[in-house]
């Protein structure tokens, strides 16, 4: 269980708001990059792929440092990285984590194939193509590590980490459970991944 946080909704309202227009800003950057007029046609899959993750985990991650000093807290008790049972808490969310892949890629084989029944092309999420398309070992690299560390550790930190225990401490433990959950699968926007997500 997560342990009661002094986040002042007023802050948190700000850092949503920054996360916002940055994610607004990487919008109209990828759409740019992506138009005919675009300086980089050769890799502009990658280069998507990095002001995507720049613009909302990048920010992310800027806000949050600022979220802690205005609230006088540091990364370790802001977000339990100083607690004494952080091996066991490694270890149990590694095995549960492991133990729930099963249900997860059912889920998102369901969500495929009724995607199919409906006649809609499933489609791959962005970051998956652009590592499958990228030309050299030293963009896969680039892509996979913004994918499998930077934003792991910046979205769990807005959702899990500020959102859910804000939610819930002002008496909405159910939507707290459920409106980060949804929240945090809509925001990768793959219709694909929305159930295994929200799982």
């Amino acid at each position: 269980m997560l342990s009661e946080k002094p986040w002042k909704p007023d802050a948190v309202l700000r850092l949503l708001l920054g996360l916002f227009v940055s994610i607004l800003a990487g919008v109209f950057v990828v759409r740019w990059i992506n138009s005919a007029s675009s300086p980089l046609p050769e890799h502009s899959k990658f280069v998507t792929v990095v002001v995507g993750t720049v613009s909302f985990h990048g920010v992310a991650l800027i806000l949050t440092a600022l979220f802690l000093r205005e609230h006088g807290i540091g990364w370790g008790a802001g977000f339990g990285f100083s607690s004494p049972r952080l091996g066991r808490t490694f270890t149990l969310s590694l095995i549960v984590g492991v133990s729930v892949l099963p249900i997860v890629w059912s889920l998102g084989q369901l969500s495929e194939r009724l995607m199919r029944l409906f006649q809609i092309d499933p489609a791959v999420q962005e970051t998956v193509q652009a590592i499958h398309t990228a030309d050299s070992l030293a963009l896969k690299f680039t892509i996979g590590l913004l994918a499998i560390v930077v934003a792991p550790v910046a979205e769990e930190i807005i959702f899990r980490g500020i959102l859910y225990p804000v939610v819930k401490r002002y008496g909405f433990p159910h939507l707290a459970l459920w409106g980060t959950s949804i929240l945090f699968a809509f925001i990768h926007n793959n219709a694909v991944i929305f159930l295994p997500l929200t799982f």
